[in-house]
Formats: structure tokens, C-alpha cells, sequence
């Protein structure tokens, strides 16, 4: 199947398993935001270190905008393919994006999940 039009570019599945449990770890020992209007918040005032989309969100207008808007705030960015996954890591049903503000515990895992996707995106 295609990808939606805000997947930027193909994180390979080893990526996006750390991604989930680091995730989960920021959760319980940092800070994230959950919710597309929140993470949009995050990012537009500089919070977030890293933000997380799911690629099954429908519409795809809903989180099309977080990738660009990453991308001008010069903030990293990763996708994971399904956002009842997402919210399952989140304790929550679904999560179509999470912004994480401190890493918590999982700062080494997402030091490495960010050099993967920098390697990915040159």
C-alpha cells in the first residue's frame, strides 16, 4: 500500500520499534504531549525534542502539517505505522502524534533513535 502524503520518508522497522518503547519509557519518565493539537502547540513554541506521527491517520490532513512544521522549527521527526500502537504505548486507545519534551530514562535510546533517522534523511 502507498503511503500517505505526509510520510517524508521510510523508517525501517527496527527504527520504529525503539521508537515505541522509548515512547513508552518518555511516558512513564519524562514528558510527552499526545493529540495533534497538542503536539502542533509543542512544536510551534520549540518544547518538543522529537515528535512521533503515526502513518495511518485518516484523513491525512489531520498531522499532513507536523512534518513541515518540524521541519521549519528544525525539530526531528519519526513515523510509526499505526497509531492504535502509538496509543497503546501511550496508555490511551489511539494517538495519531506524540511530542516528547524530556526524554526521561529514554534519552540514550532516542540519542540513537535520532542519529538513525538523521543517517536516514541524508
Amino acid at each position: 500500500m502507498a503511503k500517505p502524503i505526509y510520510v517524508r520518508f521510510e523508517v525501517p522497522k527496527e527504527l520504529q520499534d525503539k521508537i515505541l518503547s522509548a515512547v513508552e519509557i518518555a511516558k512513564e519518565t519524562g514528558k510527552v504531549r499526545k493529540g495533534t493539537n497538542e503536539v502542533t502547540k509543542v512544536i510551534e513554541r520549540g518544547d518538543a525534542k522529537f515528535v512521533v506521527v503515526a502513518e495511518d491517520v485518516n484523513p491525512p490532513e489531520v498531522v499532513a502539517h507536523i512534518p513541515l512544521l518540524c521541519e521549519e522549527k528544525g525539530i526531528l521527526y519519526g513515523y510509526v505505522p499505526s497509531k492504535a500502537e502509538l496509543g497503546k504505548r501511550l496508555g490511551i486507545k489511539s494517538a495519531a502524534s506524540v511530542g516528547i519534551i524530556d526524554f526521561g530514562k529514554a534519552e540514550d535510546m532516542f540519542k540513537e533513535i535520532m542519529d538513525g533517522i538523521n543517517a536516514i534523511k541524508k
